[in-house]
């Protein structure tokens, strides 16, 4: 028997070696229970083959003994009949018996043919699989002749089927974010977000979007509400404003004249700011216009404004407290995720069943979209049987060596040597109609 070569722990020579092909073990291709019970069934059509046999060879000798005692007429066809029928019987014996073992344990040439050429016929069905199986054009015409894109399209436009799939998506992104470690993840998005900020120059960026925002106007919102806030601080603390006025004052001056000074300052600064309110045209208004025009021109060409703002960008990204915000925003997303894949009402689900729906209407009527996919497919197809054709069909001649030898033959034989027992059975018939035939027309030509 053709079996691997094992070291004393058990594992092939390849195995020991700790060669690079060294790889694990393959599953067992094991006589089974159900194996032996369909082996009965072929047991059963060996003695009916092996009964048939013995008939012929009874009939045989019957008939001779009638041609030489004399009897007249059909012993002699009758013998030659049976004759034919044994001979082709053994012969037919002989063949099926060859497939799985020597006959009668002799070493003829080319007989057991299953155990010895175990591996040979593993290496040409994988070479004859890659050969008409894995080709490109088999393939390519096979995938297209399918039609994949309407068929999926047809299946997934309906709402039972899109509800599935987004149940299957909603369970695989939960099982995803399961499996990923918090610190692996938090670490990668702050590096990330960390290295993308360095690598940015945000003053131009900023300068833009600043100079839009006022040529736009919408800055006058926050003027509008610093000026109403501060107006309100004002009003609320009067006296810790006076107190601040009439502090600074000098020591040599007298309090009422610091309590006149300090009420007429207070009283011009809310006039100040409630002017700077209430007039869109305030020429305060206009000066804070100016300043952000100008700061924002100073954001996109000014060589120092921009290294100050990049550099102030550098320390606010160093900052532990910062650093500390970026990692704890995965957890945030994270559990966002989940609880909109949970939740069947979401609008994360919602927006991914009717995008299925779509997209499966589309697919289903759209035939540009369903080339355009099919080709999609066709290409990944055809690159991986192309690509990898080796790697597959050199598994299934590895998985054919791996084999057991004596197994392998009678797993066969249990599949297949019942109907291989009939061909037994018909070479005795047919045999037997030859043999007669022959005798037949010999007879009535020598006649």
């Amino acid at each position: 028997m053709d079996r691997k070569k094992t070291g004393t722990d058990g594992m092939s020579d390849q195995e020991v070696s700790g060669s690079p092909a060294a790889a694990a073990p393959l599953p067992p291709f094991a006589y089974s229970a159900a194996d032996e019970e369909k082996r009965q069934g072929v047991r059963r059509m060996k003695a009916t083959a092996t009964g048939l046999l013995l008939l012929v060879a009874v009939i045989y000798v019957l008939a001779t003994w009638a041609e030489r005692s004399g009897v007249g007429g059909w012993p002699p066809y009758v013998a030659a009949a049976a004759e034919a029928g044994m001979v082709g019987a053994l012969a037919d014996w002989f063949a099926v018996t060859a497939l799985f073992k020597r006959p009668m344990g002799l070493p003829i040439p080319h007989t057991a043919i299953i155990p010895t050429k175990k591996d040979q016929l593993g290496t040409t069905l994988g070479s004859f699989v890659g050969e008409n199986f894995l080709s490109g054009d088999v393939v390519r015409t096979r995938l297209r002749a399918i039609g994949i894109g309407a068929r999926v399209g047809s299946w997934l436009s309906e709402p039972a089927h899109a509800d599935r799939v987004t149940e299957e998506l909603s369970t695989a992104l939960r099982g995803a974010l399961t499996v990923l470690r918090d610190s692996d993840v938090q670490a990668v998005v702050g590096e990330a977000i960390t290295r993308r900020a360095d690598a940015a120059e945000i003053a131009p960026g900023i300068g833009r979007a600043l100079e839009g925002v006022v040529a736009d106007g919408a800055h006058d919102r926050a003027v509008d509400l610093i000026c109403t806030r501060a107006y309100a601080w004002l009003v609320h603390h009067a006296d810790a404003v006076m107190e601040a006025i009439e502090g600074g004052a000098p020591g040599w001056t007298p309090r009422f004249v610091d309590r006149k000074v300090g009420d007429r300052v207070y009283k011009e600064l809310l006039r100040f700011i409630s002017e700077m309110r209430d007039e869109p045209d305030h020429p305060a208004r206009g000066a804070i216009d100016r300043f952000l025009t100008d700061f924002a021109t100073d954001l996109q060409s000014d060589e120092d404004t921009r290294a100050r703002v990049e550099r102030l960008k550098s320390e606010i990204l160093g900052r532990g407290e910062v650093q500390d915000v970026i990692a704890s925003a995965w957890a945030s997303v994270r559990t966002m995720i989940i609880s909109a894949a949970e939740d069947e009402q979401s609008e994360l689900r919602l927006r991914v069943r009717a995008s299925l729906l779509s997209l499966g209407r589309r697919l289903a009527t759209d035939q540009r979209l369903q080339e355009k996919l099919d080709g999609w497919l066709e290409g990944a197809a055809v690159y991986v049987v192309t690509t990898y054709r080796t790697e597959i069909t050199s598994l299934i001649s590895d998985t054919v060596a791996g084999w057991d030898a004596e197994h392998t033959s009678k797993k066969i034989e249990a599949h297949i040597g019942r109907d291989l027992q009939f061909i037994r059975i018909n070479g005795t018939v047919v045999g037997a109609l030859a043999g007669l035939l022959i005798y037949t027309v010999s007879h009535a030509v020598g006649g």
